[in-house]
């Protein structure tokens, strides 16, 4: 992209100024730089806020899910991007999920192990370390709530079985899910994840309260090991 001839928006057309173009179209006119733009507002001496736009957006392959693992500290190496209007991009994607998740019917009731995924997704999609969640059931198999347990580094977390199965205990719960997230997108479960599953499906047989699944999350996929023989 040639940044040499400098560029501002309000040189532009109205109708291809972001703002202008959002009031006279709608919201569904806007490409993703152009919503982008209307967030941060302005660019610098020589690029306009769209063109800053694309820049952050070709940087995460045009992917809004991976733009949405970006921190606030990761949008402000880019020029004409400080710490507010990388709060800006933060917020507005945060709220996104925040919607995606409120549109899901409550108490979903929970028949495979997609259904685990789907709904456990919310809550881990885009985070850049390990989290440690487990879904609580009823004996319809209904999802009562779903609690993080643990969040960690990049390549671990704790999982504690005596806040596990005291959350079980003080919600009712008549089965548990266990959940936690690869960042690394690997879907092979550690010997780590192995003896977790096997300590956790124990206690659970003592106390009635027993393991259903333990699903390993990705973005974009996910492993079973009640699917795979592994539970």
């Amino acid at each position: 992209m040639n940044y040499d001839n400098p560029r501002k928006i309000l040189s532009w057309a109205e109708e291809d100024r972001p703002r202008e173009k959002l009031m006279l179209k709608g919201r569904a006119a806007l490409s993703d730089a152009e919503l982008i733009a209307i967030l941060i507002g302005s660019g610098t001496t020589d690029l306009t806020a769209v063109d800053v736009s694309k820049i952050i957006l070709q940087s995460v392959g045009n992917n809004l899910n991976e733009l949405a693992k970006l921190s606030v500290k990761d949008l402000s190496k880019f020029r004409g991007i400080g710490e507010a209007k990388g709060i800006s991009i933060v917020a507005a994607l945060e709220l996104g999920r925040r919607r995606r998740e409120q549109d899901r019917p409550q108490r979903t009731r929970i028949t495979c192990s997609r259904d685990a995924y789907e709904e456990i997704r919310p809550h881990l999609l885009d985070k850049p370390h390990e989290e440690f969640w487990i879904l609580l059931l009823n004996r319809a198999n209904e999802v009562l709530r779903p609690v993080q347990i643990s969040a960690g580094g990049v390549s671990g977390t704790v999982a504690d079985p005596k806040l596990i199965f005291k959350q079980a205990v003080e919600n009712l719960a008549s089965s548990i899910i266990l959940v936690h997230n690869h960042p690394s997108e690997n879907l092979t479960p550690s010997q780590a994840d192995k003896d977790l599953t096997r300590k956790l499906r124990e206690g659970g047989k003592l106390l009635d309260i027993p393991i259903l699944d333990h699903l390993i999350f990705t973005d974009r996929a996910y492993l079973s090991f009640a699917d795979e023989g592994l539970l």
